[in-house]
């Protein structure tokens, strides 16, 4: 691999998986936050990872297989990669599952003016149980950024965003619950922006397992794996949790937004 590229996938990759320092600053430093336009922000991260996983990395990984293998093989290893990505999400939000972020925020948001304080101790546990389910699920989110920015800065950068939005309020979900415990913004700080860590840790475990055996039949497996990884997320998370934060229509848009921005983007690059 082309020494540049791999140092610009993990510097993408860091942005979007350190970008949960961001949700904690937003929740240590503000008094509220606009529910509407997080919602807004959360579908159209969906409608650019769904976009450009069916119309881009999906397609760039059946021409690969179909190169070593043939049509009618590499479509199908195609296939079998991408539901085997789905396969591998849901395994991991099975063994670890996260909980309802949306209605945690909504919840401890609300302690100024609640007349009943749950336990620091469990809000602690809450916050270090979120940030370890947190960090074990960006593992592939981290492997996805940097396979699609080693393939494509371009396309690399794209899904950065999308990431880097959906980080946000999973850094806002760490940080409420331990500043609350704790009444430290470092400590909050602190374990958010850990949390986002495992995102370029996932990507440099990725890269050192398998650089020494890359070739273009790995390379399409991996990239249909991802496309199915992100497919996964922006069903299962991002969507649910705009639909939580904001209205079904406010997310609808967002996600066709996110859609259309990424179908013109691609389309300047043909």
């Amino acid at each position: 691999m082309d020494t540049h590229a791999v140092l610009t996938a993990f510097g993408l990759t860091a942005l979007a998986g350190l970008s949960t320092g961001i949700g904690s600053l937003i929740a240590i430093y503000s008094k509220q936050f606009s529910h509407r336009f997080l919602a807004l922000s959360l579908g159209f991260s969906a409608g650019v990872m769904l976009y450009v996983s069916f119309i881009e990395i999906f397609q760039k990984a059946r021409i690969s297989l179909v190169e070593v293998h043939g049509d009618a093989l590499g479509y199908l290893y195609t296939t079998l990669a991408f539901f085997g990505g789905i396969a591998l999400a849901a395994l991991i939000d099975k063994l670890v599952p996260i909980s309802d972020t949306p209605d945690e925020l909504n919840t401890i948001t609300e302690l100024g003016t609640h007349p009943t304080k749950p336990k620091t101790h469990h809000l602690y546990r809450m916050g270090m149980f979120s940030a370890i389910a947190i960090g074990i699920h960006n593992f592939p989110e981290g492997l996805a950024t940097f396979m699609a920015a080693i393939a494509d800065p371009f396309l690399g950068i794209s899904i950065a965003v999308a990431i880097a939005i959906h980080n946000i309020p999973e850094g806002i979900a760490v940080a409420i619950p331990i500043y609350y415990a704790t009444k430290s913004r470092v400590q909050a700080f602190t374990w958010s922006f850990l949390s986002g860590l495992s995102e370029p840790v996932g990507a440099a475990i990725g890269f050192f397992l398998l650089r020494n055996i890359f070739s273009e039949s790995l390379f399409g497996i991996i990239f249909a794996g991802v496309a199915g990884i992100m497919v996964y997320i922006s069903l299962d998370e991002l969507i649910p949790a705009a639909e939580e934060f904001g209205e079904h229509h406010i997310v609808l848009y967002g996600l066709i937004s996110g859609m259309m921005l990424m179908a013109g983007s691609l389309l300047l690059f043909l």
